[in-house]
């Protein structure tokens, strides 16, 4: 099969010819039909995050057809539509596994940075943690599908730890943002979009999906937030965001990597304000969220490249330079 592999952080992805991997006890090998570009590629390429297995097939936002079962699997078909997202193997017996919280297990491994992921024409995953998608004749297309896999997961998980808030800041309108920003209008709440400044088409691109404001990270937006959610991995954002944020309400870091935060006066914190993160997603995430945009419905703009553009579109990642999800096709 041919596959994208990275051998070494800061060097570009290689076009290679691997054997098709096998599908183990409780695995599944998987035809793959697309895979999403996230940021979290960018930061493994990069060497921002620790103990990556090497060489990696990255690619963690993947959908495609069961292939093959593997001994110990229910539940799944051949050519069955399954999506596998970033959390791909926990140990099922830690405290965090048995108290509904794996992901926070310490043994956990994740699909494209431990597991060889969807940036190939196969892969195989853990049934465990795969998904079954709808396969109507009206389901949207593959690479539509795809960065709900973890664009969609993790902007969900984000959402739900920002609880009730009816107003809610969106720091960077990427892949993530402009997802939640759908299941927002679907909720009836509002949102602001937060860009780079003078990103003026990201900023247009949110007003198009609903934005009560858009504007410039430089920029105060017109009224208080009641949460602030961050998808650009930005340290700095932390403070601006606390200080638009209303007393009780809290500033959600959504991504796995995040430069420094400054320092910032105790007064933006004070009066009940919360800063927390995201790690990672739970399988009742993504059943939740999955169903969720089937409800809404979710329509995803997507940039596709073919396989062996990967690196054309990380770079087109990279710069901002697209509108929405960036995302392979392979089918």
């Amino acid at each position: 099969m041919n596959a994208m592999v990275l051998h070494r952080p800061g060097d570009r992805l290689r076009l290679e010819r691997l054997a098709r991997p096998v599908a183990g006890p409780g695995q599944i090998q998987i035809r793959v039909e697309a895979c999403g570009v996230c940021r979290t590629d960018l930061h493994l390429i990069d060497g921002e995050l620790d103990d990556p297995i090497l060489p990696i097939v990255p690619g963690h936002e993947i959908v495609g057809r069961v292939s093959a079962v593997g001994p110990q699997v229910s539940g799944f078909s051949l050519n069955q539509r399954v999506g596998v997202p970033w959390l791909g193997w926990t140990c099922g017996k830690c405290r965090y596994c048995l108290s509904g919280r794996e992901n926070l297990c310490d043994a956990a491994r994740f699909t494209g940075y431990q597991i060889n992921g969807g940036f190939a024409q196969y892969t195989v995953a853990d049934a465990r943690y795969c998904f079954a998608l709808g396969d109507a004749a009206d389901a949207p297309a593959a690479v539509e599908l795809a960065p709900l896999l973890c664009a969609g997961l993790i902007g969900y998980r984000a959402l739900r730890l920002a609880g009730d808030a009816q107003h809610i800041g969106l720091y960077g309108f990427g892949a993530a943002a402009h997802i939640i920003a759908q299941v927002l209008n679907h909720q009836g709440r509002s949102f602001y979009a937060f860009t780079r400044p003078g990103d003026l088409d990201s900023q247009q691109f949110a007003r198009r999906l609903g934005a009560a404001w858009a504007g410039g990270t430089d920029q105060p937006p017109p009224a208080a937030l009641d949460a602030a959610l961050l998808f650009a991995p930005a340290g700095a954002l932390v403070p601006l965001a606390l200080g638009h944020t209303e007393k009780g309400g809290c500033v959600v870091c959504a991504g796995i990597h995040m430069s420094d935060i400054p320092g910032f006066p105790y007064a933006r914190l004070w009066g009940e304000r919360t800063i927390r993160s995201v790690a990672n997603l739970t399988r009742n995430d993504g059943l939740e969220f999955l169903e969720l945009a089937r409800q809404a419905p979710i329509h995803t703009a997507v940039t596709v490249f073919p396989l062996e553009r990967a690196n054309e579109a990380l770079a087109r990642l990279r710069s901002g330079a697209s509108q929405g999800a960036v995302v392979l096709d392979l089918g």
